[in-house]
């Protein structure tokens, strides 16, 4: 009996630290989503003024 109550302890904190992950990344998934576009249209624009020739080095 006791292995069998070991084994639904292990269960359980793994279901709540997978849990717990599971809510950290949903909090910061927009923020790096946005971090990301942001740097992407930054990106491009500055790839397309080097290809126009209007880069100020």
């Amino acid at each position: 009996m006791k292995e069998a109550s070991g084994e639904l302890n292990m269960t359980l904190i793994t279901v709540i630290a997978i849990g717990l992950i599971l809510g950290v990344v949903t909090l910061f998934v927009p923020q790096i989503m946005e971090t990301i576009q942001d740097t992407w249209g930054t990106t491009n624009e500055t790839a397309q003024d080097a290809a126009d020739g209007k880069l100020n080095n």
